[in-house]
């Protein structure tokens, strides 16, 4: 068999089958993947029988690996580059407490869409991630393409975002605030960097938006009004139902996105009833952004995020 991709909606994903991700890619299937991921942003498989080592194999056939996550400072033994994501794990660190504390963090419907870590100054390019516990329902994952989005913009308002930047910071507009071991965790392992608003895709020449309301703090050299405008302006934008794709869970399910052309919206439907969601990612090491005027991305805080990166636990 060889490996067949089919769009999962009319901008975002691709269903792609025939390919058995446990073994390496012919350069044909390693071709669809690839172009399939460049036109639809997401691609998806199903069936998938991985554990962690042929996840990472799979991934390092599309670049190296970063450490699981800058704040994770126990990724499975052998295994530095898995992140588990599990809500049970993160309660067990935190204390029951924590989901309430981040739902309140959370006040708009925006506040969930996020692009991974475009808090470090070399963002990840991309990220593979498996199922391998989920609910019989509820739990799906949205995406949405920022191509797209920056597209669907007036010519004379993506003539002005061309021109902006922004900082991004972990913890988002609002640093952690007291001594819980949350907010120390993301205070001892700060990372800051300005991106441009609009960024250049390496591969493809597209021009997508970069903000998010994970981790965009604000527009840089306007005023605080003027940043939440803009920034209003171009959330509504990318988070457009016609942009998105609405992925259902199965075990052996795998998400493979482009880090630098999409955003991602976490379940929330779930978080009322008692059941187990295990999963794990896998993220590939990002190129610092570069705008439309050739202008790179600075960092303000931290170091790159790659595999030797090391977590500070605070006392």
């Amino acid at each position: 068999m060889t490996a067949t991709a089919r769009p999962a909606s009319g901008h975002t994903g691709a269903d792609i089958t025939g390919v058995d991700l446990s073994r390496p890619l012919s350069a044909a299937d390693f071709a669809t993947v690839q172009s399939a991921l460049d036109r639809w942003k997401v691609v998806f498989f199903r069936d998938q029988d991985l554990d962690h080592a042929a996840q990472i194999a799979f991934a390092r056939q599309f670049g190296d690996l970063t450490y699981a996550h800058p704040h994770d400072d126990a990724p499975p033994a052998d295994h530095p580059e898995i992140f588990t994501i599990d809500p049970k794990r993160y309660e067990k660190r935190y204390g029951k407490g924590f989901r309430e504390a981040v739902r309140k963090r959370q006040y708009s419907y925006f506040a969930g869409w996020h692009t991974d870590v475009t808090a470090a100054v070399n963002p990840p390019a991309g990220s593979i991630l498996r199922a391998e516990t989920v609910p019989e329902f509820g739990g799906d994952t949205t995406w949405t393409n920022l191509v797209a989005a920056y597209e669907g913009l007036s010519a004379p308002v993506r003539a002005f975002v061309d021109t902006l930047r922004a900082e991004h910071r972990y913890g988002g507009s609002e640093k952690p605030a007291g001594d819980s071991e949350y907010a120390r965790r993301i205070n001892d392992n700060l990372l800051v960097a300005v991106h441009p608003v609009v960024r250049v895709h390496p591969r493809t020449g597209e021009r997508a938006l970069f903000v998010n309301p994970g981790f965009t703090s604000h527009i840089v050299d306007v005023s605080p009004r003027e940043s939440r405008a803009v920034l209003e302006l171009l959330y509504e934008e990318l988070t457009r139902p016609e942009y998105t794709v609405r992925f259902r869970w199965e075990p052996g399910s795998v998400a493979f996105w482009d880090n630098r052309a999409t955003a991602h919206l976490a379940p929330r439907d779930i978080e009322h009833l008692d059941v187990e969601r295990r999963l794990h990612r896998v993220t590939l090491i990002g190129d610092v952004p570069v705008g439309p005027d050739g202008t790179a991305s600075e960092l303000v805080a931290g170091r790159p995020f790659t595999a030797d990166h090391k977590v500070v636990v605070g006392a």
